[in-house]
């Protein structure tokens, strides 16, 4: 587990696994910036089977709040290459709270927990993350967590039936 001040971010067990179906599909839950179409849940429980959902490739942890032991989202990170060389690839990571648990610090919290597991874990210099160029308090979030603004990819997202802007942010080792 990776505990921060309000939460601690830990693995999914077999018995999470019902809330997090109940999220997959769940607009509300997801909000408009991470609703990306109907997902089958059968390939989570699957993957989940294989290798708890956590591996070098791809991840993910619940976000859970400290003082109730309740989860209130999940974080997760995928690897990206820059290059063909192992020494090119970097994590993307991504987060999602529950309504009634954001704007209380979590979320930046949990992506700085993410971002120092990630570079403990890999040889890797670089964590990034991306959002819709309007998703103003994720943008707020990932400076608070010691991320940087790089700048725009236009038109990158196809979201909700039409392109959208993303902003790209990045953490390197060391910052």
């Amino acid at each position: 587990m990776l505990h921060g001040a309000k939460i601690y971010l830990r693995p999914l067990r077999q018995d999470d696994l019902r809330t997090i179906a109940g999220w997959i599909n769940n607009s509300a839950f997801l909000s408009e910036f991470n609703f990306f179409g109907l997902r089958q849940e059968a390939q989570m429980e699957k993957r989940f089977l294989e290798d708890g959902l956590i591996g070098a490739q791809n991840g993910r942890l619940l976000v859970v709040a400290s003082d109730s032991d309740q989860v209130v989202g999940d974080i997760n990170y995928h690897q990206r290459r820059y290059g063909p060389n192992d020494g090119s690839t970097t994590y993307n990571i991504g987060i999602s709270l529950s309504p009634e648990h954001r704007n209380k610090g979590y979320g930046v919290e949990a992506q700085r927990l993410l971002a120092e597991y990630l570079f403990a874990v890999y040889p890797i210099m670089r964590v990034e993350a991306m959002t819709d160029i309007t998703n103003i308090p994720e943008q707020r979030a990932l400076e608070k967590a010691g991320f940087t603004r790089e700048g725009v990819l236009r038109k990158a997202q196809w979201r909700n039936g039409d392109w959208h802007d993303i902003v790209v942010y990045s953490k390197l080792r060391g910052e």
